[in-house]
C-alpha cells in the first residue's frame, strides 16, 4: 500500500482519543504498517501525533533519540513526548508551518517539488556530522536483517514491484552478496518525498519520519527519494532532484539499494 491521507474513516487508537481529549483534530496520514498520523487543534498551537500498531516493532523511543540529535544540525520536528501500550506506541512533536511535498499543491508543481526534495536531501546530508553520528544504516547492518528474514522463510512470498519482475530471492541476494563503494553521510534513512516539509515560496524547511536515521551512503538516500518520485508524481522527475541535490545518477547504486530497499519492504 502506498501511504498517504487515508481514504476511508479509521479507528482512533485509544491512546490518540486521550491526546485529543474533545479537540479539534485531523487525520492526515496513513502509513504502509498500519500507522497513523494526526493533526491536533489547541487554542494557540497544533501538535502532531505520529502513531504506530505494535506489530511494527519500530522503536519510538530511538527515533526521539534521532531527532533530538538531529535537531542540532538541521530541522526536524521537536519532541513533546513518546508512549506505549499494549495497542501500540506514539510520539508528539510540535507542529512545522509546512506541508509536505505531496500535498495536493506541490502534487500539482512536481518540477518545483522535487527541486526542493534535491535541495533539502543535499542540505541534510552536509549539515550532520558523520563522525559523530551514534547511529548506523549501513548496507551490512541491512543485508544481516534481510539474510534473518531469508533463512526463517518470511521473504518466501515476496512480491516483487515492477523494476525488479523476474528476479527470485536468490538471484536478489547474488546482487547484493557485493556492496558498491560507500560515501558515507549521515542518512535519513526513510528519505521518500512525503518526509519532506515544504514551505509556500516552495523551499524545503524540514525533515519528518526519521527512525532509521543513521550513517550509510548517500546512495542509499538518493535512490529512495527518486524511486518515490516516480510513485508520487509520475515519470520524468528524478534528474531533477539529482540537478537540484548537484550530482549525476550512479546506476549501479541506484539499483543496488533499491534492491535492498524492496527486500526490506
Amino acid at each position: 500500500m502506498l501511504a498517504g491521507p487515508p481514504q476511508t474513516p479509521v479507528a482512533i487508537p485509544d491512546a490518540v482519543e486521550g491526546l485529543i481529549n474533545g479537540r479539534p483534530f485531523e487525520v492526515v496520514w496513513l502509513n504502509g504498517l498500519g500507522g497513523l498520523t494526526f493533526r491536533i487543534e489547541d487554542t494557540t498551537s497544533s501538535m502532531y501525533v505520529k502513531w504506530l500498531p505494535g506489530a511494527s516493532e519500530v522503536d519510538v523511543a530511538g527515533e526521539v533519540e534521532r531527532l533530538r540529535w538531529a535537531s542540532a544540525y538541521t530541522p526536524v520536528p521537536t519532541p513533546i513526548d513518546h508512549g506505549s501500550d499494549s495497542e501500540g506506541s506514539w510520539i508528539i512533536t510540535e507542529s512545522i508551518d509546512a506541508e509536505n511535498a505531496v500535498s495536493t499543491r506541490w502534487k500539482r508543481e512536481p518540477k518545483r517539488a522535487t527541486a526542493a526534495l534535491g535541495a533539502g536531501l543535499r542540505a541534510f546530508h552536509d549539515a550532520l556530522p558523520k563522525e559523530s553520528c551514534p547511529y548506523e544504516w549501513s548496507a551490512a547492518q541491512r543485508l544481516r536483517e534481510i539474510r534473518r528474514r531469508v533463512e526463517d522463510g518470511s521473504l518466501d512470498h515476496h512480491e516483487w514491484s515492477e523494476g525488479f519482475s523476474g528476479l527470485t530471492l536468490r538471484t536478489a541476494m547474488e546482487e547484493l552478496r557485493v556492496t558498491p563503494s560507500e560515501d558515507l553521510v549521515v542518512c535519513h534513512g526513510d528519505a521518500c518525498a512525503p518526509n519532506t516539509l515544504i514551505d509556500e515560496r516552495g523551499k524545503w524547511v524540514a525533515h519528518v519520519d526519521l527512525e532509521s536515521l543513521g550513517v550509510g551512503d548517500r546512495w542509499a538516500d538518493l535512490a529512495i527519494l527518486t524511486w518515490s518520485t516516480v510513485w508520487n508524481y509520475g515519470e520524468g522527475w528524478e534528474m531533477n532532484v539529482y540537478d537540484s541535490y548537484g550530482i549525476e545518477p550512479d546506476l549501479e547504486k541506484i539499483r543496488y539499494y533499491r534492491l535492498l530497499w524492496e527486500l526490506e519492504e
